[in-house]
């Protein structure tokens, strides 16, 4: 992690309280997956382009850990899998710098548009309560269970020119029934906007890389490394 700290310093920092501006709970996601190899070369490449990088008590780098839940029969992992759209995600997310848990509910709907409903928590959420479920939007009848652990570092970039922000995930751990699954050499960009902007200057450097955007989810690439029943 040394090594990004060291690309990112020409960007300006921004904090937790000026990127509610951009919190873009109801937005478009591009998604790229590449090789940590390449991470210098896209960094540089949006130098000096407008872009601020989240700085959490003197850090730029910060730790997440995540439960995520499914049915027994894993029904939101087949739902993505099979590219249905109209469909849902639940977790709970702990930001763990900062001390601030989430319990999330992400809604992806047929027109691509990834819509985010939260709730504070004071920690970890292992079970989805009636409360939780009228909050969030929840049907009751969803059996959920915990079916995934996962913690990486992420470095989160903002663009004051554009409605855009950018997240940078690296260092993916996967756990399930004391098994776990390790992913070093991979980064997972998500570029989150208002609308899809092409012009972007982060999704012009991927393209100068040859990155592509493609259609993933970590929640997916955890299940598929820990589980040997699904396809």
């Amino acid at each position: 992690m040394s090594e990004i700290t060291t690309w990112l310093q020409s960007f300006d920092p921004i904090s937790l309280e000026e990127m509610d501006a951009v919190a873009l709970l109801n937005r478009t996601d591009s998604k790229f997956v590449f090789s940590f190899d390449n991470l210098q070369t896209v960094l540089n490449d949006i130098a000096g382009k407008g872009y601020r990088v989240l700085e959490i008590m003197g850090k730029i780098s910060n730790a997440y850990r995540t439960v995520y839940f499914d049915t027994p029969e894993l029904k939101f992992y087949h739902q993505h899998q099979n590219g249905k759209t109209n469909r849902i995600k639940v977790s709970c997310r702990k930001y763990v710098d900062s001390g601030l848990c989430f319990l999330e509910k992400k809604f992806k709907n047929n027109k691509g548009r990834t819509i985010k409903t939260r709730m504070r928590v004071d920690d970890f959420v292992t079970e989805i309560t009636p409360e939780h479920r009228q909050k969030l939007g929840i049907d009751p009848e969803l059996n959920l269970i915990e079916t995934q652990w996962n913690s990486f570092t992420r470095i989160t970039l903002v663009n004051h020119g554009i409605k855009e922000r950018i997240t940078i995930d690296v260092g993916l751990n996967f756990e399930l029934g004391g098994k776990s699954e390790e992913l070093s050499n991979t980064v997972i960009c998500e570029v989150k906007q208002d609308g899809v902007n092409h012009f972007s200057p982060m999704i012009r450097a991927l393209k100068n890389s040859h990155i592509r955007p493609m259609r993933i989810s970590k929640y997916c690439i955890g299940t598929v490394l820990l589980r040997d029943d699904v396809k």
